[in-house]
């Protein structure tokens, strides 16, 4: 059983990492968005690829309010509570199977 529990509780860690690592290229694609980037440049068109797709989910249901794009707090904020929440619930299940 201690297995297992080890292998939930790295997938635990591993979700959590990969969230925090999205959650800071959502904050630098919004950052990049103030100046006016090359459109050419590879590391802009990554975040782009990267940030588009989540961007437009939450705007088909969430508008802009007077000029201001809500979705990248939007997003963090539910990659906040996914964090919070199921990572740690996982994390509490690995618990529960090592003893």
């Amino acid at each position: 059983m201690i297995v297992i529990a080890t292998f939930v509780s790295a997938v635990a860690d591993i979700l959590g990492m990969v969230i925090y690592a999205y959650i800071w290229i959502v904050i630098i694609a919004s950052l990049i968005t103030w100046v006016r980037p090359d459109p050419y440049n590879p590391i802009v068109q990554m975040l782009d690829r990267l940030t588009r797709p989540a961007f437009e989910f939450v705007q088909r249901y969430v508008p802009t309010v007077g000029g201001l794009d809500l979705s990248p707090i939007i997003i963090i904020l539910g990659l906040q509570f996914v964090n919070l929440f199921f990572v740690n619930l996982l994390k509490q299940i690995a618990i529960s199977l090592a003893t």
